[in-house]
């Protein structure tokens, strides 16, 4: 997992270690049943939204990018990016800390990788990830969160 540098006098939380942030998505993807190596890349909003443009030709930061493989014989699932400046602001939205909300990020990307995709399902991806995410104990998930948005027509634009 690749680590912003974030200063000790930095105003920005301080990240969860590198073995609490790999216990973490271990139990994720066990708990989503995608087998396979992850690589989880953490970001800024500028390193997130530069491979937003790349890849999905979308010129913004976002939350979290999922990369899956297209032939997972070799033992690879997929990668995420994930981007840390984003998941502190939306911890801080949501009344809880940053290591949760990057759990959060991971589940849905996690999801993404093991085949699910919220903007062209019925509802699927939405209800797997919130019986996953009661099953991890965490807070509303993505998909749930941008369900208000949705329905007022804001929309939310940093989902995938």
């Amino acid at each position: 997992m690749g680590f912003p540098k974030l200063t000790a006098d930095s105003s920005r939380p301080a990240l969860p270690s590198q073995a609490t942030l790999a216990r973490g998505l271990r139990e994720a993807q066990s708990t989503v049943g995608l087998r396979g190596e992850v690589c989880v890349l953490l970001t800024t909003d500028e390193g997130i939204r530069a491979l937003n443009k790349r890849f999905r030709k979308k010129n913004k930061p976002t939350d979290v990018l999922s990369f899956p493989v297209d032939d997972p014989s070799f033992g690879s699932a997929g990668d995420l990016a994930i981007s840390v400046e984003t998941a502190a602001r939306q911890a801080a939205e949501h009344g809880h800390r940053l290591s949760v909300e990057l759990r959060v990020l991971m589940l849905h990307g996690l999801l993404h990788l093991a085949g699910y995709d919220h903007e062209s399902d019925r509802g699927e991806m939405a209800r797997r990830e919130r019986e996953l995410r009661a099953q991890l104990r965490l807070p509303l998930g993505l998909i749930e969160r941008a369900a208000p948005l949705a329905a007022s027509g804001s929309g939310r634009s940093s989902l995938r």
